[in-house]
């Protein structure tokens, strides 16, 4: 209030209702002191809206986090015999990771039940199957085992099957059927996002897949096998069993800077079963009617000339024959699957006849079916080695010609890769295409 006009002045100053005269000037520290209380209050006025302003995004973050699924990746085994969790124990182990919890039986009626022990949610699986000898039973595992986690909501189910089965059922024979291709679909209707397996028995099965199909090679493992392991070894030669595995023969000769041999006409294989026309034309039967290759024109029975079909002679294999020189030499034989070894036994006995002192078969599957170890073992045959993608404890047990070479190195490396998001052409260095 003016103590002259009698009218009253009010000026608010947070925490302060100050009375001033118009026409009464203030003190300099009076107006100084109001300054500094002004200043001082604006500042922490400031600060604490600066605070919300700063907390705000921190709690957007924290809700983005909580927002964000758990990502990771888990290894399973879907073998229920304990001999077939071999390999997959040994993978986990270079992983450093725990092998999944599940289970995998039979029941008494022979069915195949799964129960996964863990959450999947939101994860990458893979799936490790070894192929024993009951196929059927491990498909099925496979199959029910990939379909239990995609019900359970993970991410991307991959499958490591080193051996893939049925492959050798590739090629359509007769009134046969592509069976690969049926386990491809089969497989993919389960759930499975990609799959990692080992020499494939034909590279182009990987076109039935609509899913991506990692082909890895053993050939550096065997060919580190014969490095270190077989004495002599620049005395010796490549092997192929067969023309057909040629290009195999000699990736691995021109790695280790040896020679070739290729082997032709030997015995009828079971692949092509007979029915591949071996035996055809059939016979020919004399006819007085109408065959179904002649017209009738007119009175007279006239073949039609358009349509008679020229004369096709049968296929026959000629006599067993080495082309290359493997006198004085350690005959090395190289091949994707040993099975039924009646083949390679006979031509073990072809290279011995030609001079070969030492004989070595190199292949990645080890299958070793029926009587495969005793006629491993009377034979002329050095040694057999092959990798581990095959259980085969019993058969080493039954001949000791039998070495394996362990690939879980190459398979943990893929898992980690993958999972990664890394490239994968590291495992393919110095691999040439026929290999």
């Amino acid at each position: 209030m003016c103590f002259i006009c009698g009218r009253v002045f009010v000026q608010f100053v947070p925490q302060q209702l100050s009375v001033l005269s118009c026409n009464s000037p203030l003190r300099a520290s009076e107006r100084q002191r109001l300054a500094q209380r002004e200043t001082k209050q604006r500042s922490q006025t400031g600060s604490k809206e600066g605070g919300a302003t700063d907390k705000e995004p921190k709690n957007k973050g924290f809700n983005s986090r909580m927002n964000v699924a758990k990502t990771g990746y888990r290894v399973f085994s879907a073998n229920s015999s304990a001999a077939c969790t071999e390999l997959a124990k040994k993978i986990t182990e270079r992983l450093g990771v725990e092998l999944g919890k599940s289970v995998v039986f039979q029941e008494s009626n022979r069915e195949t039940r799964v129960d996964v022990k863990e959450s999947v949610r939101g994860q990458t699986i893979f799936i490790i199957q070894t192929i024993p000898r009951d196929v059927n039973t491990a498909i099925m595992e496979l199959l029910i085992m990939a379909y239990a986690l995609k019900t359970s909501c993970a991410k991307n189910i991959i499958g490591v099957i080193p051996y893939f089965p049925y492959s050798k059922q590739c090629k359509m024979r007769k009134r046969g059927s592509i069976v690969c291709k049926l386990l491809a679909s089969m497989l993919a209707r389960a759930g499975l996002t990609h799959i990692i397996t080992m020499d494939l028995h034909q590279k182009e099965i990987q076109g039935f897949f609509s899913f991506p199909v990692d082909n890895l090679r053993a050939s550096p493992f065997l060919i580190q096998y014969i490095q270190e392991e077989i004495p002599d070894y620049r005395n010796a030669i490549i092997v192929a069993k067969s023309p057909a595995a040629a290009k195999r023969a000699q990736s691995y000769a021109e790695r280790l800077r040896l020679g070739l041999a290729v082997i032709h006409g030997e015995a009828q294989c079971s692949e092509s079963d007979m029915a591949d026309g071996r035996h055809s034309p059939p016979s020919v039967r004399n006819t007085t009617g109408h065959t179904g290759l002649e017209l009738p024109s007119g009175k007279q029975q006239a073949p039609f000339p358009g349509i008679e079909l020229p004369i096709m002679m049968a296929k026959e294999k000629p006599p067993i024959t080495v082309v290359g020189d493997v006198g004085g030499r350690i005959a090395i034989i190289v091949d994707d699957i040993i099975d039924d070894v009646g083949d390679f036994v006979a031509a073990a006995e072809i290279l011995k006849e030609r001079g070969a002192y030492k004989i070595y078969i190199m292949a990645t599957h080890g299958l070793l079916s029926a009587d495969a170890p005793r006629l491993i073992e009377e034979s002329a045959i050095d040694e057999v080695v092959v990798t581990n993608t095959v259980p085969h404890e019993v058969q080493k047990l039954q001949c000791p010609k039998i070495k394996t070479v362990d690939v879980s190195m190459i398979l943990a490396e893929a898992i980690r890769r993958i999972h990664n998001g890394e490239s994968m052409a590291y495992l393919f260095r110095n691999i040439t295409v026929d290999d």
